[in-house]
This record gives C-alpha cells, structure tokens and sequence, in this order.
C-alpha cells in the first residue's frame, strides 16, 4: 500500500476558513436576536398601524353610489370628487395655509427660547427645559378649553386689549383661523423648541469667539454661523409641527369649529356624522398624501440648497 499523504495546504486552507464561519454565524446570531426583540413592536405596528391603513385605502377606492347589491365598484371617483370640489379644496387650502401660520409663529416664538438655552448654563437649561416640556404633560383637551376660556369675546384677552386701550370692541379670537393658529403653535411649540435646541447644542462656541476676534459684529457671527448650523434644527422642527399641524383634529375642532373646516375634521364629519365611510378614507389619503408631499419637497430643497453641507 501506498503511503498516505499529508497535504499542509489543505489544512492551513480550512484553518484560514474557520473564523470566517464563526463570524457569520455570530452575524446571524445577531441579526437573530435583533429581530426577536423588534418582533413585538413590529407586530403591534403591523397590526395597529399597517393593516388599518390599508383598509382605509382599500375603502377608499369603493364607490358606494354604484353598489350592485352586495358586490363592491372600485373606482377612483371618492379622488375626483374631492378635486372637483371647490368646497374640499378650500378645506385643504385652508390646513395648509393653518398649518404653515402655526410654523412660523412656533420658529419666531421658539427659536430665541432655543438659543437661550444653548447660551445658559447647565443648571438652568434644565430649569428651560423642564419647563418647555411641562406642557406636554397636560391634555390638549385641557390646554385648549383654557384657551377657549382666554379667547371668548369677554375673556381674558379681549378684556385686556380693550382695557388698555388698544382695541374698540372685542377682536373675534375665537372660531377664527386665529384660535387655531394659537391653539397650535401652543401645542406644537416645543418641539420646536427642542429640535432647534438640539442643533444649538452642537455648534463649537469657539467659532463665535474666532468670529469676534475676527471683528464679527454678534449679529454678523450670527448670521454667518448659529443660524446655518442650526438649519437641520429649524427643518426638523418645521416638519414635525407643519406634519402635526395638518393632521390634529381637536384643537380646529375646539377652536375653530365650522368656521374652520380644516381637513381632519371634514373627515371626521364624512366618516362619524354623514357616515360616508368610503368618500371619509379618500380625504384621510388625500390629506396624508400632500402631507408627504409637501414635506419630501421641502427637505429635499433644503438639503440641496445653499447651506446642503450642513445636513451632511
């Protein structure tokens, strides 16, 4: 018999193949335990969030008024008559034009509160802050009766322009798009408060001092560095209170009611009062749809604009 031979090749081969096995299973192991521990979430999502949505958009595309008995028309005529209507495009014109309001008065009321918690020392940022959030911890429902109470022809507010002089009659605060733009920027003002905050939070205070020793006025080293590096602040807090703004229900409800038709109330009316469940999920779509819309648009262009480096 011949000697069997021992080939070294073979073995360092295998050798140089066993850490690469053991580390894609530790990869998998990994990947493994991150899904079991997503699962729940994952499912809670799926089956509160996912499914729902798409039984609204499968409502949506069913057109009620040519119904053969119980055999479902699909159609896209609930779309068309949203955009045929110039009732429903005044609701949406209107929570867009609600929506952008509550966004700038939330970045010009939020924006020095942000930057004067950037500027203060660690004790009373945490004061600020706590403070900033301690309105979150009360119902919207409440806040905006207390605000109702404010607004009233002979409320608070009414009561003290007159007083002082400033107006003749009672200015009409309430049931206005005025109520709801100070029912919102209330509401949704700290999150403003916190985006821009973050941003700040970051930004090296040696770039002010260079800028000063420069000869940089502080309106000039602001203009020039706090306000650009602080865009992704700015713009993630325009699109969280422009997002929540469109879709909040309670507050143009309460404060708006029908002199305010803003399109998550029409909704709410089409699907609760006129029980029209299918022309109800056609406008929650439409309005979910320029939502995206408008927001994608709007990142998009801020991060290919003049300051796109700062998004990076």
């Amino acid at each position: 018999m011949e000697p069997v031979r021992h080939d070294d090749r073979q073995e360092i081969a295998s050798l140089r193949l066993q850490p690469a096995v053991l580390g894609k299973r530790r990869n998998w192991k990994k990947h493994l335990a991150a899904v079991l521990l997503l699962l729940p979430l994952l499912l809670f999502i799926i089956g509160f969030f996912v499914v729902p949505m798409l039984y609204i958009l499968y409502l949506s595309f069913i057109d009620t008024e040519r119904l053969s008995g119980t055999n479902a028309v699909y159609s896209i005529d609930n779309y068309v008559r949203f955009f045929t209507d110039s009732y429903y495009l005044h609701s949406l014109w209107l929570t867009i034009k609600v929506s952008l309001y509550t966004v700038i008065v939330s970045l010009l009321l939020g924006y020095p509160v942000a930057l004067t918690m950037a500027k203060c020392s660690p004790r009373v940022r945490g004061l600020l802050t706590l403070l900033v959030a301690s309105p979150l911890l009360i119902s919207i429902v409440v806040r905006n009766f207390g605000w109702y109470l404010l607004l009233l022809p002979n409320g608070t507010v009414n009561q003290l322009l007159t007083g002082l002089g400033i107006t003749e009659s009672p200015l009409k605060l309430l049931f206005s798009e005025a109520g709801v733009v100070i029912g919102l920027s209330n509401a949704y003002m700290p999150f403003m408060i916190l985006s821009i905050a973050t941003s700040l939070y970051n930004i090296d205070p040696s770039l002010e001092k260079a800028a000063a020793i420069l000869g940089a006025s502080p309106f000039r080293s602001f203009l020039s560095i706090t306000l650009p590096l602080s865009l992704p602040g700015i713009v993630s807090g325009m699109v969280l209170v422009f997002s929540m703004s469109m879709s909040a229900y309670v507050t143009p409800a309460l404060m708006g009611g029908a002199n305010v038709p803003m399109l998550p109330v029409v909704a709410y009316d089409q699907i609760i009062h006129l029980l029209r469940w299918t022309y109800g999920s056609a406008v929650s779509y439409v309005l979910l749809g320029i939502t995206l819309a408008i927001v994608t648009i709007f990142t998009r262009m801020m991060e290919r604009g003049r300051y796109r480096e700062v998004f990076r």
